[in-house]
C-alpha cells in the first residue's frame, strides 16, 4: 500500500469500512488514532463527507419512490418525483455546508474552553462523528419505520462527538459538557434549518397527492 501524500489523510486499516466499524464499535480508541492523523479539509470532504453524507438523502429518495410515499395517521402522502429529488439534493447540499459551519463554530469556541485553534481538527471531529448518522440514514429506505433507526444513529453521532471533543480540540475535560452543550445547540439549529429548507424545496418541486 502506498503512503499518503503529506497533508492527506492516511487510509485506515481495513479501508473506509474498517474506519466506519472502528468508529461505531470503538469510538474512544479510534479518536486517539484520528487525532494524530494528517488530514486536510479538502481531502476529508472528497474521501469521507461527500460519499457518506449522500447516503441518507439517497435512501430517503429511493424509499419514497419505491414505497410510493409514506403513510401518516392512516393517510398516504405521495410527493411528486421532482419534489423528492429536489428535497434530497437540497438536504445533501445543506449537510455539506453545515458540516463546515459546525467545524468553524467548534474551532472559534475552542479557546473559551482552554482548547487549541485548529479548523482542520474541528472538521475531522465533525466529519467523523457524523458517520453513524449518515450510515444509519440508509434505513430511510423504509419510510417511517427507518426514521427511528436513523434518529438513533444521530444520537450516537452526538455521543461520539462528545468523546472526541477533548481529544481533537485539546480542550479542558472539566469544561467538556459545557463545550458540548454549545455544539449541541448549534447542531439542533442546523437540523431545523436543513429540514425546513429541504421541505420547502420539496413543495416547490410539485404537489403532494393525498389519498
Amino acid at each position: 500500500m502506498s503512503e499518503a501524500e503529506p497533508g492527506q489523510p492516511r487510509a485506515p486499516a481495513g479501508g473506509p469500512v474498517g474506519r466506519i466499524l472502528s468508529l461505531l464499535l470503538h469510538p474512544a480508541e479510534t479518536w486517539d488514532l484520528i487525532a494524530d492523523e494528517p488530514a486536510t479539509i479538502e481531502g476529508l470532504y472528497r474521501t469521507w463527507v461527500l460519499p457518506l453524507a449522500a447516503l441518507p438523502a439517497a435512501a430517503t429518495a429511493i424509499g419514497l419512490i419505491s414505497f410510493h410515499g409514506f403513510v401518516l395517521f392512516g393517510t398516504r402522502y405521495q410527493p411528486s418525483f421532482l419534489s423528492i429529488i429536489g428535497g434530497g439534493l437540497a438536504e445533501y447540499l445543506l449537510i455539506l455546508i453545515g458540516t463546515y459551519l459546525l467545524a468553524v463554530v467548534i474551532d472559534v469556541a475552542a479557546p473559551r474552553f482552554s482548547g487549541e485553534h485548529s479548523l482542520t481538527q474541528a472538521f475531522k471531529l465533525v466529519a467523523y462523528s457524523g458517520t453513524p448518522a449518515w450510515v444509519f440514514g440508509l434505513c430511510a429506505l423504509l419510510p417511517m419505520a427507518g426514521e427511528l433507526i436513523a434518529f438513533l444513529g444521530g444520537l450516537y453521532s452526538l455521543y461520539i462527538l462528545y468523546l472526541g471533543l477533548p481529544k481533537l480540540m485539546r480542550s479542558d475535560p472539566e469544561g467538556n459538557l459545557t463545550y458540548f452543550g454549545l455544539i449541541l445547540g448549534v447542531s439542533v439549529l442546523m437540523f431545523v434549518v436543513i429540514n425546513t429548507v429541504s421541505h420547502n424545496v420539496s413543495d416547490v418541486g410539485g404537489p403532494v397527492r393525498i389519498y
